[in-house]
């Protein structure tokens, strides 16, 4: 294949379908991690082309909205300090925090800026000495080799006036406590791709040898998703478990080398806390010995309280992906994308966005993107 729409024709999805249905003969829940996956699932009526034998369950693979409630708080702390221009991706400024979001405290006068890389932010430090400029530093293995090479570069040329608030978090350590928990549903993962193209897939190996569960390195496309899931469902019923790349043109098992030792670098690996799922030991990442003046919690130290998700938002329950977004008794009335309650609605990877924005399709009709 060499065009995107040849990842999205019916009829290939049609003998992807029938080759599920030949080799399935017991029930499956195949998770898979990323929400940029969940939304071409949802927005491609996937589910509705596989035997009724295979659940799909959501994960939690959306950094945005597993971005703990403090750190929104802490964001918004630094962001109201009058010395300080803010940055971040457009997805964390509607994420709500205890009180309010980052999009509130631009309308009350902070300096708020969406950017799109953080050497963007690196050009406004060097234009601004008289201003504190911070990233807000979110997301997966994806987004780290970037963040690092902007704190690298500040490091190099002595720029003071820069600093990254880091919420970086690691998918294996995630993987790795939904299996650990009580309430597994999962039998077989598809992996992210985005993440693997960094990594590679060597770190998921010592999952599928502890747990016995399969694990398919899945791109993004429909059909993608539909080959890693007979890949998964083939596995299952041959009993085997193994890491499989299904995403080969863009994946290798060592991964981005150059990218990894940037990362690490500059990062370090700690403990990580995950907005609706709690703590999970070494599953986040942070600046390293003499990188730390450079981290913004450091430079800018607030004393947040803890804070507490509303009580009837069920977010951390869709982003272990044990419930799901309509079984929110606020989902689509007092949680919608214009006023959310869980972050999951508001990212362009979170589940609950996803149902909402397309929960009109039709059953059993291919829309391809």
């Amino acid at each position: 294949m060499k065009f995107v729409d040849e990842y999205r024709d019916a009829r290939a999805a049609d003998r992807l379908s029938h080759a599920i249905r030949r080799i399935t003969r017991h029930p499956w829940s195949i998770m898979e991690v990323c929400g940029g996956q969940t939304h071409t699932i949802v927005k491609s009526g996937l589910e509705d082309r596989l035997p009724p034998e295979i659940t799909l369950i959501h994960g939690p693979g959306c950094p945005v909205c597993v971005t703990p409630m403090e750190l929104i708080d802490k964001a918004i702390a630094v962001a109201m300090r009058p010395e300080v221009i803010f940055c971040s991706f457009g997805d964390m400024l509607r994420v709500p925090g205890s009180s309010r979001n980052l999009l509130s405290a631009k309308a009350l006068g902070a300096d708020v800026r969406i950017l799109y890389s953080p050497l963007d932010a690196l050009k406004l430090a060097r234009r601004n000495p008289e201003r504190q400029v911070v990233f807000f530093a979110v997301g997966f293995e994806t987004t780290a080799p970037a963040n690092a090479t902007a704190v690298w570069q500040a490091e190099r040329e002595g720029l003071e006036n820069f600093s990254l608030l880091v919420a970086h978090v690691l998918v294996p350590p995630a993987m790795a406590a939904i299996l650990d928990s009580p309430d597994r549903r999962v039998n077989a993962f598809l992996a992210a791709g985005h993440v693997c193209a960094i990594m590679g897939y060597r770190e998921y190996e010592p999952l599928v040898e502890r747990y016995r569960v399969p694990i398919v390195v899945t791109g993004f496309e429909p059909l993608d998703l539909l080959d890693g899931v007979f890949m998964a469902v083939a596995q299952l019923e041959e009993g085997r478990a193994e890491v499989e790349n299904q995403y080969s043109r863009v994946v290798r098992r060592d991964g981005n080398l150059p990218a990894q030792e940037r990362i690490a670098e500059v990062f370090e690996v700690g403990p990580r806390e995950w907005r609706g799922i709690g703590a999970i030991p070494s599953s986040g990442l942070k600046l390293r010995g003499r990188y730390r003046g450079f981290d913004a919690e450091e430079r800018f130290p607030t004393a947040e309280p803890p804070a507490e998700q509303p009580g009837d938002c069920i977010a951390g329950l869709v982003l272990q992906g044990i419930r799901r977004p309509r079984d929110c008794p606020a989902f689509g009335n007092r949680c919608t994308p214009e006023n959310p309650l869980g972050a999951p609605m508001v990212s362009s990877e979170g589940a609950c966005a996803a149902y909402y924005l397309y929960r009109g399709r039709s059953e059993n009709t291919w829309t391809g993107i």
